[in-house]
């Protein structure tokens, strides 16, 4: 297996990929089943999708009997990691303290969440005063006086 990032993922593949890192293995008969009912897709249409995202290098398909057996080849949070730098690669120079408010505000954080990323903050080479800046990008974005 090549140390190398995989492709991209697309809309479609990220929905496919979702239901194989909640299952961690599963035969392609479950994945058609739940993308059938979530997505309202076709087999051939996840199957599809499977074939390319085993070429893609984000599943491996192992032959059991008659049908095949997946799994991711890299966990979730690398493939997130991934798609999360090239979004970070797109952004405007000056945007990146909107751009995370904004994450931070969409996203089901706990405290426990929350309270690592206040240390981050301060750890951050623009001191203590990052966490503010966040926090003010957040809230000027939403108008809200609540902090992420």
């Amino acid at each position: 297996m090549s140390h190398e990032a995989p492709e991209p993922l697309t809309a479609a593949e990220w929905k496919v990929m979702k239901i194989v890192w909640r299952r961690k293995s599963c035969a392609a008969r479950d994945v058609y089943e739940e993308a059938g009912v979530e997505h309202g897709w076709a087999p051939s249409t996840t199957k599809t999708l499977l074939r390319r995202l085993i070429d893609k290098g984000h599943l491996t398909a192992t032959a059991v009997g008659t049908s095949y057996l997946y799994r991711p080849s890299r966990p979730a949070w690398k493939s997130l990691a991934g798609a999360a730098d090239s979004l970070l690669d797109k952004t405007l120079e000056g945007l990146d303290g909107k751009l995370l408010a904004y994450m931070v505000q969409r996203s089901r954080l706990t405290s426990d969440d929350l309270a690592q990323l206040r240390s981050l903050l301060e750890q951050h080479p623009a001191g203590g005063d990052a966490a503010s800046k966040v926090e003010s990008a957040a809230t000027s974005e939403t108008g809200s006086e609540e902090a992420p």
